[in-house]
């Protein structure tokens, strides 16, 4: 087995001479503690590529106890160089040289062989304790491994290697199942070693900076909140773009399909956050639980999906995947889905999710379009376009509300432009300031012990009831998606569905393409 021991470790602790910054979270006690993390799948992609590089996001930002010790944990039997070597790659094009060296010297290999191996376990725990000593210290484990395993996992960690005198936490990754049985059964396996506590399920939708920014906008903005209900909303839409379709992946995703990957968490979860009530305390203790109960009664005010309520596309070739065996799959790489949430404040609004792989463009964003303003077509005797604010959370976070001006020079028609903020150019544009990943932004969260950005089991329970019944019936009744053209914005059916159940009005005469607004042909 691959693994360090404890006085190579204090070796590379009492040789790292950089100081510990002052952060915004240098007054919080976990950062006086010692810290552990454990990477669980540590030999696989999703921890080279997205779990690694944020803890040394973490750690550049001096956002990391000065004694913090980083294990991988997986069934490749390797050494800590050849983790370290394997690491690299993923790493030397987020920070300086000097800065990576120094974050990989703390990072450290265990190998078992299998997630539930128990002396596997056993072994890391012990040279864990040699680390942290009798000072208090914490351990947070990061499954980035498949669902499958997290029984095992879960039951070999709470036996053998909890904290001993600190906080255990775990960080899941979906899919928590593909629908409410499976779902259960993933929340149940956990549940028997972990409570909501220690258990954090990520979505990466809730780190991104425009989706943690909605608690500020809508309830720190007096203007914001008069006109956030059904008396001035014509229709909410979310949508998620993707240009490349599944490339490779396809045996994977044709278990799953859009509206499992990307509807059903990715979009819902904002959602949530866009349509919820206001809590009585947004940050601070406490404010996590009241936040997510704000969450679940917008969920809960939703009906469960019908089929006439369902737009399905598959792009041209989806088939030709390789990976995919069933050459005469239904699965849909594109969906629409109309809900309403039956409240006081958005009932007979239409909420639309849109997603899709292999389409013209990637893009995510909310999108509200306001009704008509009253009488102004009879005012200014021609069509006033609507206000829309929308909001773009990848890949450049702006902020814009389509206005209508008097169109300049001699005219006095209304014309429609916008009031805007590109975050890039208001707040990054200095050399060196950048905006920190949704990784590395939901891990500090967990390690303040902060839950408002992580799904409860009863969101998740919620959520499927909500879809698995059409998701079963679009299997069960083999429903045909339309087929669409790689590149393209999707089916071309679906423009003429999407207007009927939102009554969104398009103004064609209006684009707005990377921050210049330009006549459409």
């Amino acid at each position: 087995m691959g693994g360090a021991s404890s006085k190579e470790i204090d070796a590379v602790m009492q040789s790292d001479d950089n100081p510990t910054a002052i952060t915004h979270v240098s007054h919080e006690q976990w950062t006086k503690e010692g810290l552990a993390v454990v990477v669980v799948g540590a030999s696989g992609d999703l921890a080279k590529k997205k779990t690694y590089p944020s803890l040394l996001s973490l750690y550049a930002g001096s956002l990391l106890p000065k004694d913090v010790v980083i294990y991988g944990f997986a069934r490749s039997n390797m050494t800590d160089e050849a983790l370290r070597d394997r690491l690299r790659p993923f790493l030397i094009e987020k920070q300086d040289e000097a800065i990576v060296d120094k974050f990989l010297a703390r990072c450290f290999y265990q190998s078992g062989s299998g997630y539930g191996d128990v002396e596997g376990w056993k072994a890391l725990d012990g040279k864990l304790r040699e680390v942290e000593g009798e000072k208090k210290s914490n351990r947070l484990f990061y499954f980035a491994i498949p669902p499958n395993v997290f029984a095992e996992t879960g039951e070999a960690i709470k036996l053998n290697c909890m904290a001993p005198n600190g906080w255990s936490r775990m960080i899941v990754e979906k899919p928590f199942g593909r629908d409410l049985d499976s779902c259960k059964h993933i929340l149940h396996q956990l549940g028997q070693h972990f409570d909501e506590t220690n258990l954090f399920r990520i979505d990466h939708y809730l780190g991104k900076e425009m989706t943690q920014n909605l608690m500020v906008m809508r309830f720190g903005n007096i203007w914001m909140e008069q006109m956030w209900n059904r008396d001035h909303v014509q229709c909410v839409m979310l949508t998620f773009k993707e240009p490349f379709g599944t490339d490779g992946r396809g045996g994977y995703f044709d278990q799953y399909g859009i509206i499992r990957d990307i509807i059903q968490n990715h979009l819902l979860q904002v959602m949530c956050l866009l349509c919820m009530e206001c809590p009585n305390k947004l940050d601070g203790e406490g404010a996590g639980e009241k936040i997510r109960d704000e969450k679940v009664r917008v969920i809960e005010a939703m009906e469960e999906v019908t089929i006439d309520n369902v737009f399905l596309g598959q792009y041209a070739g989806y088939a030709d995947d390789p990976t995919i065996t069933n050459k005469d799959t239904n699965c849909p790489t594109f969906a629409m889905v109309r809900c309403f949430i039956n409240n006081p404040r958005w009932a007979g609004v239409p909420i639309i999710f849109k997603a899709g792989k292999a389409l013209n463009e990637r893009k995510a964003e909310m999108r509200i379009q306001f009704k008509d303003a009253p009488a102004a077509e009879h005012l200014f005797g021609t069509t006033v376009p609507r206000n829309e604010m929308v909001i773009k959370l990848q890949p450049e976070e702006t902020i814009y509300m389509k206005s209508n001006i008097k169109t300049p020079g001699f005219s006095s028609a209304p014309i429609q432009s916008e009031l805007e903020v590109k975050y890039d150019t208001r707040y990054f544009g200095k050399k060196g300031a950048t905006n920190p990943d949704a990784y590395s932004r939901l891990i500090l969260d967990v390690l303040r012990g902060r839950s408002a950005a992580f799904v409860r089991s009863d969101e998740l329970i919620r959520s499927w009831e909500i879809f698995t019944p059409v998701l079963h019936q679009i299997e069960s009744e083999n429903i045909q998606p339309h087929i669409y053209r790689t590149g393209s914005r999707g089916p071309a059916e679906a423009d003429k569905w999407f207007k009927e159940k939102s009554g969104y009005v398009r103004n064609d005469s209006y684009a707005y393409i990377d921050g210049v607004v330009s006549k459409k042909a």
